[in-house]
């Protein structure tokens, strides 16, 4: 939605001391990263108590398109929007990875006057909490291969190693590699590969985890490979959880920094949603309600994605109860899932952002079934006119829907104060507790085919030779109890991305499920989706430029 300003400038931030006052932390409860960046320590947060009044608010979307829908956006300017409505409010955001921002994406702390500063520092290495991921994961990555070198005490079977390695960025030559090459030397030759970052089992567990303890408990749990006679080997048979674990020690602690108006923010973590459970950590979503009336936290993606892995796993392993959802939708989105090409969005078209709501009328439906209420947030793009917004908002109300126009790009809180004040009255009329999909209990495909069927709309589960292998090692192991976090492309409801809309009588094609015991869930990988991006023809890297001052320009 149009290329940031500069935000560097010290007058429009204020020291973080000041940010930390405002929700009750003292200077003795940070650690510093400059001015601005300040992480909050674990003493800190065991000193308040979780609060029952506090209100989540979780912030999803319909099924996103190569435009953006400016979720974050739409989440920072609501947070910004609750503050000045008097309410003590708080956003939990993720941390953005550099695969993306040098990538086709981009940056990703908002935009226009709903943005999270200093957004440079947050876009580029931030606390260095994604570098300690990255280090922890290929220290584990290391001592698997040092171990197999080394006489193999353990009889690991090299063609067996399923931890692969990550690097931060899209890197698609990276996908499958040799490794050992260049004589006996230099280890055993093996086929493997790097996935990035935001999709490491650290990445998942760190945002799982409230304590070193629990931290080094899951990654002692961690699955590295099998033996030559079939038997899964753990980081723990290794004896190195302590070592990674240590590797951790500062990025386990949540990151506070403040919107463009003020608002705290604590942005930690950054799984993808795609592969992995798409929100930021527990930790920092716990220590946000534990200050603030209000919270605002995100799902990646769709609401086929994050959110729905908020509710069935991260929400049940963090004991979260998300008051409401805030769905995103767009004119420009609506348009797209109608069948308009991207570069004819800009054109008026009220009759065709009607005719995509059938995508926004899923996800809404979708929304009930975790006993939610939810409401839309129709986000404005400067090339919305008044008759697509009034058009979307009238058949949106003619079915019942909840939803508020929102101008927070443009005018930050103050275009997003409708949207705030029917949240409030909404969460005032919520009762109850959200309810998960399914039971962790069923069996592992009964779990899959209750998530491909309810929320995606298959029809059926094809399962690959791989993915059969892969469910008779997981019942005979006993990981079969543990959750589903399926890994689908972004861009379609099903697993095929050049289906918009809401596709029909579909098949999802799982290709193969690979065990996350440390984190504590399933992974079927289903689709073509991939755990390495690739750059486009013309990455945002191309943009990105730094001058003699040191000022950096180009991130959006």
């Amino acid at each position: 939605m149009g290329t940031s300003k500069k935000t560097s400038a010290p007058q429009r931030l204020r020291p973080i001391r000041d940010i930390a006052s405002v929700i009750g932390l003292r200077e003795e409860d940070l650690e510093y990263y400059g001015r601005y960046k300040a992480k909050v320590r674990l003493e800190a947060i065991r000193r308040f108590p979780r609060r029952d009044d506090s209100n989540l608010i979780l912030v999803s979307a319909m099924t996103p398109t190569p435009a953006g829908e400016g979720k974050t956006t739409v989440s920072i300017g609501l947070a910004q929007a609750l503050a000045r409505l008097g309410k003590s409010t708080i956003a939990a955001l993720r941390e953005p990875s550099l695969g993306p921002v040098f990538g086709i994406k981009g940056g990703a702390t908002g935009g226009g006057l709903s943005r999270v500063l200093p957004v440079d520092d947050i876009n580029l290495h931030f606390t260095n909490d994604f570098p300690a991921v990255e280090s922890a994961h290929n220290l584990l990555s290391a001592l698997v291969d040092n171990a197999v070198f080394h006489g193999n005490p353990l009889n690991i079977d090299p063609r067996k190693i399923t931890w692969r390695r990550v690097v931060d960025m899209n890197d698609r030559s990276l996908r499958d590699i040799v490794i050992g090459l260049g004589g006996s030397t230099n280890g055993v030759p093996r086929e493997t590969g790097f996935d990035i970052v935001p999709s490491s089992e650290i990445m998942a567990i760190l945002c799982l985890s409230r304590s070193y303890a629990e931290l080094k408990d899951k990654i002692r749990k961690i699955l590295v490979g099998f033996t030559y006679d079939d038997k899964p080997v753990i980081a723990g048979d290794l004896k190195v959880e302590g070592a990674v674990t240590a590797l951790l020690k500062y990025a386990l602690l949540p990151n506070l920094v403040q919107t463009t108006e003020g608002v705290p923010a604590i942005i930690h973590g950054g799984p993808f949603a795609n592969i992995a459970q798409g929100t930021n950590s527990i930790m920092g979503t716990d220590l946000a309600l534990r200050l603030a009336d209000y919270v605002v936290t995100e799902a990646g993606f769709g609401f086929d994605l994050g959110a729905e892995k908020f509710f069935d796993i991260v929400a049940p392993y963090g004991d979260l109860n998300p008051r409401i959802v805030v769905l995103v939708a767009t004119v420009r989105a609506l348009k797209y899932h109608a069948g308009v090409a991207r570069e004819d969005l800009n054109v008026p078209n009220a009759r065709a952002a009607v005719l995509g709501m059938a995508n926004l009328r899923k996800h809404y439906g979708n929304i009930d079934k975790f006993n939610v209420p939810c409401i839309i947030a129709l986000n404005r793009f400067p090339s919305d006119t008044d008759e697509e917004i009034r058009a979307v908002v009238d058949a949106a109300e003619r079915e019942g829907m909840n939803i508020a126009p929102a101008d927070i790009f443009r005018l930050g809180g103050e275009g997003g104060l409708e949207l705030a004040e029917k949240t409030v009255r909404l969460i005032a009329g919520a009762t109850g507790r959200f309810r998960t999909l399914y039971d962790w209990e069923q069996p592992v495909e009964d779990k899959i085919f209750t998530v491909a069927s309810e929320i995606y709309g298959a029809v059926s589960i094809d399962y690959r030779p791989l993915a059969k292998r892969n469910l008779e090692l997981i019942r005979k192991f006993g990981f079969d109890k543990l959750p589903v976090c399926i890994a689908k492309t972004q861009q379609s409801l099903s697993d095929n991305p050049g289906l918009l809309g809401m596709p029909r009588d579909f098949i999802v094609t799982v290709r193969e499920i690979k065990i996350a015991s440390g984190a504590g869930f399933l992974i079927p990988i289903t689709g073509e989706i991939l755990r390495m991006p690739g750059l486009s023809k013309t990455p945002a890297a191309y943009h990105i430029d730094i001058d003699d001052a040191g000022n950096i320009s180009g991130i959006v």
